[in-house]
């Protein structure tokens, strides 16, 4: 089966009536990190993708997740597949479809592998119907489309029901596990024993984290690949003070006459401009020179938007002139999360009822997602104008966020759960909070840098070049060809 030629942009090859969709991907060239990596990192991606050119020549490198929009793993395969694409590797992204039964059990299945109850549902017959009733519809047409000897690396628990289907088609199997439990508890084992039966029919399984790696895997097995950040994509391309202005004021984050700037560059290299409004949750608009705050996540419980609202409320709006600006997307973008309406349904209701000196200090964003360039130039924008961003969460996969933030040499505040504890060595390249609830250390941790600018730039000067040693998308990506060209040796 021919998988199509080399370069340029890759239309989706299905139907919109199919629950498979091919997602497009523009060629990147490989060499664009030589001026921002090591020279040795840049010598191994280099070495990897020409050895990989070789080993997969004839086969495709699928790539299988639920959604092509939103943060997380969606953001992450936009870009590194484009530098695969560009150099001349077969590199393909598939989405699949879900009903609302399908993204109940699978977020269920999210909460309890971070170690958290969620929302309290079993994992019974009925909920393994829903699950492989959607799985085997995927799986008919991803079948179609993959070709024996074929890498395909299935994304999170969404897509792992796929991996017996595709085994028995004659591709090499990879499921990529992005989040986990830092202490294996009874919740994550239940995830565990639902999943088992579909982790069997792979030849490899990656976790971002090593703690995150379940028991009972046959170590030979098991990788472990942090994920990185895309320095040259929208959400991390270098933006002047002047273009941060006009985009958040265009976006309608902060009042400004000017929007003439509010221009970025697309991945394929041509020119963008922010023209979506984001939907804004305030009593008054964020002042112009007020000291920023920032958190942007998904609106999802484990990243504890209320108690970051709530830390802000009694250790800091009654003290200063800082603004706390909480940002996710419309919660209509994210098929994959049905959580997320009604979260940020609770979070403005908590929002209401703050009194009303720190209500006007705190500003709800919803980000439209119906381009997904220009929404990452809004939150590029977001947290090159905060002072102190923070991720507060209760449990993380890994916490990209973090390191967007860390590139831009901003000082972070983070809870010591997750990759988050990876990420920041406290006090050298940010701070840790020990006790992710301890809403009252949050606020002091923030207060002293918002107070100590000298601290701030030490900081983030610390951060941006952690980042660039450990998390940018060569190192990442010279760890999964090596993993793809390893299953063909």
């Amino acid at each position: 089966m021919s998988h199509g030629g080399e370069g340029g942009t890759y239309p989706a090859t299905n139907g919109e009536e199919d629950p498979v969709h091919e997602v497009a991907l523009c060629a990147l060239p490989v060499d664009r990190f030589d001026s921002t990596v090591g020279w040795r990192q840049a010598e191994d991606f280099a070495e990897a993708v020409a050895f990989a050119r070789w080993s997969l020549e004839g086969r495709a490198f699928w790539h299988v997740n639920s959604t092509a929009t939103g943060g997380g793993v969606a953001e992450l395969l936009q870009s590194v597949l484009g530098y695969l694409r560009g150099g001349q590797i077969d590199a393909r992204w598939l989405s699949i479809d879900g009903d609302e039964a399908f993204f109940t059990v699978t977020k269920r299945l999210h909460h309890l592998l971070h170690g958290e109850n969620g929302d309290g549902g079993g994992l019974g017959g009925a909920e393994r119907a829903a699950y492989e009733d959607t799985l085997a519809r995927e799986a008919a047409h991803l079948c179609a489309l993959v070709s024996p000897d074929d890498v395909v690396v299935l994304h999170d628990v969404q897509t792992l029901g796929l991996a017996p289907a595709v085994r028995d088609a004659g591709a090499r199997v990879v499921w990529g596990c992005h989040v986990g439990s830092d202490v294996p508890n009874p919740e994550t084992r239940a995830a565990w024993q639902f999943l088992h039966p579909y982790v069997t029919a792979t030849m490899r399984q990656v976790f971002s984290r090593a703690c995150y790696a379940w028991e009972g895997l046959d170590a030979k097995d098991v990788a472990v690949i942090p994920p990185c950040i895309d320095v040259f994509s929208p959400k991390n391309q270098d933006l002047p003070p002047a273009t941060v202005r006009a985009i958040l004021a265009r976006s309608g984050v902060v009042p400004d006459d000017d929007v003439s700037a509010a221009a970025f560059t697309r991945r394929d290299g041509t020119p963008g401009a922010v023209e979506r409004g984001a939907v804004m949750v305030e009593d008054r608009p964020v002042p112009a020179d007020a000291p920023v705050v920032t958190q942007i996540s998904r609106w999802d419980p484990l990243k504890d938007h209320a108690r970051v609202m709530e830390g802000f409320a009694s250790g800091l709006s009654d003290d200063g002139d800082a603004e706390l600006i909480l940002a996710g997307p419309a919660p209509d973008g994210v098929a994959d999360d049905p959580e997320q309406s009604g979260v940020l349904e609770d979070l403005v209701e908590a929002w209401r009822s703050l009194p009303a000196t720190s209500r006007r200090r705190v500003h709800i964003a919803c980000l439209p997602l119906a381009d997904v360039e220009e929404n990452a130039a809004v939150v590029n924008a977001l947290q090159r104008r905060a002072d102190v961003v923070v991720q507060k969460s209760l449990a993380e996969g890994f916490g990209l966020t973090v390191a967007e933030a860390m590139w831009k040499r901003r000082a972070v505040v983070g809870s010591r759960v997750g990759g988050i504890q990876d990420q920041i060595d406290d006090g050298v390249s940010g701070r840790i909070v020990d006790d992710p609830t301890d809403t009252a250390a949050l606020a002091t941790a923030v207060k002293e840098l918002l107070a100590d600018p000298e601290a701030r730039a030490r900081l983030g000067a610390a951060a941006h070049q952690r980042v660039a040693q450990d998390y940018l998308a060569p190192r990442f990506l010279t760890q999964y060809l090596d993993l793809a060209t390893a299953l063909h040796a």
